[in-house]
Formats: structure tokens, C-alpha cells, sequence
């Protein structure tokens, strides 16, 4: 079966987060490790932990995603900037060990006029500071739009990032259709092609989770707004063929789209059909 769900709050704990993909046909969830927009992290629940893992072993939960604040810039020009981020990432993958085996993902972050081999250096220093080999989460790099001097836009970028890292085997990236398509990569028209190139730079064993979204923006726009799935320049269509690619069916694939509870599981349902869609 796809391992399909979307972002979810996790402001009332793991079960219930287990419990609301569950309740909409989702086989995975994404959420926001601390306040997106701020710094603040809720205090684990041990016990909340011990009932979610033992309910999604029940229900065939997979791989699920923590999502990084926004808030985070890893290649800021201002070195108490990079200090936060580096604490708050480091505290999140501590905080993962409870939930072993799973992804955490970052948006790269923007290098404010430093240049991009700068914001690459940056990001590659930070992550050499609190990987480990003893961790048991994966980090990915976010596949980003290219707005203002976003880092990560060009899989060349995330190539260079993880060729400085360290701990190799911990690193992965996770695409976003929107971003993607955003960024000047045609996933709409030649996915079989941006595949290629992905693997070709990068390495699709690299390639650890999915963000399905569609984009409110047409083509190479570099905007980054994501839409409901069909009503949006990349299509249902499109974005089926993402969720059904061979080479892409078992990865966890999350929706990032503007939705509540219902719509979610109306997309869920859309993407699960196996017949290609007209």
C-alpha cells in the first residue's frame, strides 16, 4: 500500500496525530517538530510515544516526517541566527531518538547576499556540527522554489551541501512537487527526465520523501505557493503519475496542501487510485 498522509498538528501528542491519519486512510503523517513560525517545543510525552509507536505498528503507520521550523536559517549572515538554528535542529534530532527510524527534514535555508557557495558552506558547517553516526534519523535537504536567495533550488546546490557533510549516510533530500516545478524542473511534462537528473546529480538513493503539492504558479515561476491537488498549474494528472512512479512508490509521500481533515482524505483518495486519471 502507498505510504500517503499529510501534515498534521501535533499540539495534542503522537497518538492522536496516529489516530487522525488513521482516520482519513493516511499511512504516514508529517509534522512540525516545534512552533513553525517561532522556537518553542512542546515537552515530550513518554508514554503518549510508547501508545503511538504501538498503535502505528497496528495500523501500518511507515516512515513518518518531522518537519524543521520555518523560523530556521542555517546560512544566515547572522552568526546568532546560525547559532539557533544549530540548537533547535540539534535538540529536535535528540528529541527524534524517541521515534527512531524516521526523517527529519530542513529547509536549507537563504544566504541574504552571501552567495550561494557561501550559504552551501554554511549549511554543510552546521550539519557537520550535529550529525552523528549514532543517530537513527535521517536528515533531508527540502527541494526549494528558488525565491529570493533560497539555497537549494537546483539539485546541484543540494548535491554540493552533501558532499561536505560527514556523516553521508545520514543525509537524504526530500522533494517538493511544487518547489520543484517552481524551481524550472518539469515534472509535469518530462518526470521521467527530472528523475534522470536527480539521480544523475544527486542520486535517487538519496531521495528519502515526497511533499505533493500542487503549485498556484505557473512553470520556473520561483514562488512557492502551494494549491489543492488538481487545482493548481501541475494537475491531478501530474501529480498521480508522481505517487505511481516505480521508482518512486516507496517513499512516503506528504501532503503539504491547503486543506483540513476531509479534504485531505478526498486527496488521499484521488491519488490512491491506481487507474491513471484523465
Amino acid at each position: 500500500m502507498l505510504k500517503i498522509g499529510c501534515h498534521l498538528s501535533s499540539s495534542k501528542g503522537f497518538l492522536h496525530m496516529g489516530k487522525e491519519a488513521v482516520s482519513i486512510g493516511a499511512t504516514t503523517f508529517q509534522f512540525f517538530t516545534r512552533n513553525p513560525r517561532g522556537s518553542k517545543a512542546k515537552a515530550l510525552d513518554e508514554k503518549d510515544i510508547e501508545a503511538y509507536l504501538a498503535y502505528a505498528k497496528e495500523h501500518g503507520i511507515g516512515t513518518i516526517v518531522a518537519h524543521a521550523p520555518y523560523t530556521l536559517n542555517a546560512c544566515s549572515a547572522d552568526a546568532k541566527v546560525r547559532e539557533f538554528a544549530k540548537e533547535a535542529m540539534a535538540d529536535d534530532l535528540r528529541r527524534m531518538e524517541y521515534l527512531p527510524g524516521n526523517v527529519y527534514n530542513f529547509h536549507p535555508g537563504s544566504h541574504v547576499g552571501q552567495g550561494v557557495e557561501k550559504g552551501i558552506e554554511l549549511i554543510a558547517e552546521l550539519l557537520n556540527e550535529i550529525l552523528t553516526p549514532q543517530l537513527h534519523t535521517t536528515v533531508l535537504l527540502e527541494t526549494m522554489a528558488g525565491k529570493g536567495s533560497e539555497v537549494g533550488s537546483r539539485f546541484e546546490e543540494l548535491a554540493q551541501i552533501l558532499s561536505l557533510v560527514e556523516c553521508k549516510e545520514k543525509m537524504g533530500v526530500c522533494l517538493d512537487t511544487c518547489h520543484v516545478y517552481d524551481a524550472g524542473y518539469d515534472i509535469r511534462e518530462d518526470l521521467d527526465g527530472v528523475l534522470a537528473e536527480f539521480d544523475r546529480v544527486i542520486g535517487l538513493e538519496r531521495l528519502k520523501a515526497i511533499h505533493v503539492n500542487d503549485t498556484k504558479n505557473p512553470f520556473c515561476s520561483h514562488k512557492d505557493r502551494h494549491e489543492k491537488i488538481g487545482e493548481g498549474f501541475l494537475g491531478t494528472q501530474a501529480l498521480h503519475r508522481v505517487v505511481h512512479h516505480p521508482l518512486l512508490k516507496n517513499l512516503p509521500f506528504c501532503l503539504e496542501t491547503p486543506n483540513e481533515l476531509p479534504g485531505y482524505a478526498a486527496e488521499i483518495r484521488l491519488l490512491r487510485e491506481e487507474k491513471q486519471l484523465s
